[in-house]
């Protein structure tokens, strides 16, 4: 692994997290290419803020779940030949309901080249300390939809508050929102921004 970049759960102890591309739970319907473990990395720098963020949510009741960070590049290409394949139906209820595969691409929802590989980004929400569950915020992660757009009508006022309350979360600690994934932040001042990593998430 690049020596700027570390496994989140050795810089911030206590961070809550489940790597949806190492696992059946994603998208795709399977693992996907590079995650070859369950852990999620990311750049030292995004790791530190992602501490500082835990802290903040901490004094609001919450904690940080965080389902993807660092994605090698072979991970975004494994997602651009997904997208070229024919529709089986497997994930589209769930993950993208009312658009076919082939236009998440133009739709803003896969790019072919990812902050994520940068290590700068990160995908993740609140759950709330006392209980462990999820805080809920009107659709769950990768809903390639409308409805996951910071300001969606539609959404409930508890959903609504705990997407703001996640935003000013991550903004008040260094980061940037994406508009249209209510679950997507980028550093603003991130290490690498012209550098796309392709090294695998192993042991």
């Amino acid at each position: 692994m690049n020596g700027d970049f570390a496994f989140l759960d050795e810089v911030v102890p206590g961070i809550r997290w489940d790597a949806k591309y190492a696992t059946w739970d994603n998208f795709t319907g399977k693992p996907v290419d590079g995650y070859e473990v369950n852990r999620i990395v990311g750049t030292r720098a995004l790791c530190e803020a992602l501490g500082n963020a835990q802290e903040k949510a901490a004094t609001l009741g919450f904690g940080l779940l965080v389902w993807d960070g660092y994605r090698p590049q072979r991970a975004v290409d494994c997602f651009l030949r997904w997208s070229r394949q024919p529709e089986d139906g497997r994930t589209k209820p769930r993950h993208y309901p009312n658009i076919d595969r082939a236009e998440m691409v133009g739709k803003g929802y896969v790019a072919a080249r990812s902050g994520h590989s940068r290590g700068g980004t990160v995908d993740l929400t609140l759950y709330h300390l006392g209980t462990g569950e999820l805080a809920p915020m009107g659709g769950d992660h990768d809903l390639m939809d409308p409805v996951s757009h910071h300001g969606a009508p539609g959404i409930g006022p508890v959903e609504a508050e705990n997407r703001r309350r996640l935003r000013s979360i991550m903004e008040s600690c260094g980061f940037r929102a994406y508009e249209y994934e209510w679950w997507h932040y980028t550093l603003t001042d991130e290490p690498h921004p012209d550098r796309y990593f392709d090294f695998p998430i192993g042991p």
